[in-house]
């Protein structure tokens, strides 16, 4: 087949040089457009991807995107994709957003935690490919979610979905330095996170209300910064209902798993980020003590990888109709 044409908006960031790596291996694509992060970027080529993809990375173009492409993945700064995701949209390109801005439902929150965000006449599809697959084949724009909501979602909804739960759920989240994108800030500097662990966001990380979104109840959400250059590990604490036992968690996430290419069960054999970085796994495994109904699960993914450019490529595989595993095993 003739390779579908594919631009990505934002190339020089770390999700952005991610997608190129995936994407020059995907047989059924080819990337013809890769642009910075806004107009009056000068083109420049990436000595990291010399032989992976040789192109240039060219200053941002809407009109470019739709001549030259069929899809767009833009890893872009919240109020840019907010300008650019709509007007490709509305020129016939399908969009795959990295970005935040369109994943809220509610116009409420959107404009508390994403003030530039435009109302949609059709709302974004939220990218969660294992829960969201069907309404991805028909979507023209998809938001896919953050690192931290992906890790913590494919750990909580099988539960939650099952009604398992009883009580508060606790997140207690570790993210490497590239989560916080390419774009250097004090907290990022090297001699502020060498040798550091911070928390950040507390009560008050936008990541909250997207994972409270899809869970459909209120979370206590806490990230931390770790002195890593890619990967993330969630520890979420809840507590089960007095009916559940360990067999009722174990088919719980059987039922939710075992046909999904991309969440590997680990049972009580707890996940580490080395288990994952470079793939587009994510690895769940818990411990459970029945008497006091406590609940410890634990959720690792590669959060350049399932956490964004590999969890968008997974998207547009299914978008496309082509194997979801496609360019990513």
């Amino acid at each position: 087949m003739t390779p579908v044409p594919i631009g990505i908006a934002g190339a020089s960031g770390y999700a952005g040089q991610e997608l190129i790596r995936l994407a020059a291996r995907h047989p059924f694509i080819r990337v013809t457009t890769a642009m910075g992060s806004g107009s009056a970027d000068g083109a420049r080529t990436l000595p990291a991807l010399s032989g992976v993809w040789d192109g240039a990375i060219t200053p941002l173009s809407i009109d470019r995107l739709v001549a030259e492409t069929q899809a767009v993945f833009m890893t872009l700064p919240d109020e840019v994709a907010a300008e650019v995701g709509p007007a490709l949209v509305s020129r016939g390109v399908r969009v795959f957003d990295l970005a935040g801005t369109f994943r809220l439902r509610d116009p409420a929150l959107r404009r508390r935690w994403y003030p530039a965000t435009p109302d949609l006449d059709t709302p974004a599809v939220y990218g969660l490919t294992e829960y969201y697959r069907q309404a991805l084949a028909e979507a023209r724009l998809v938001a896919c979610p953050g690192c931290y909501p992906t890790a913590t979602l494919l750990a909580l909804r099988p539960l939650v979905d099952a009604d398992l739960l009883d009580g508060d759920i606790i997140i207690d989240a570790k993210s490497g330095i590239s989560g916080a994108g390419k774009k250097p800030t004090e907290r990022t500097h090297f001699s502020e996170c060498h040798g550091n662990v911070a928390a950040y966001g507390v009560l008050g990380h936008r990541h909250g209300a997207e994972i409270e979104q899809e869970l459909r109840q209120a979370v206590t959400f806490t990230p931390h910064l770790v002195p890593l250059d890619r990967g993330l590990l969630a520890t979420i604490y809840v507590r089960m209902r007095p009916d559940v036992d360990d067999q009722t968690i174990a088919s719980t996430f059987a039922q939710a798993y075992d046909t999904e290419p991309f969440v590997r069960v680990r049972g009580d054999a707890l996940p580490e980020i080395k288990h994952v970085t470079h793939t587009n796994f994510c690895d769940v495994g818990w411990r459970f003590d029945r008497t006091s109904r406590r609940l410890v699960l634990v959720s690792c993914l590669d959060n350049l990888v399932k956490g964004a450019a590999g969890q968008a490529l997974q998207n547009l595989n299914v978008a496309f109709g082509w194997p979801e595993t496609t360019g990513l095993l």
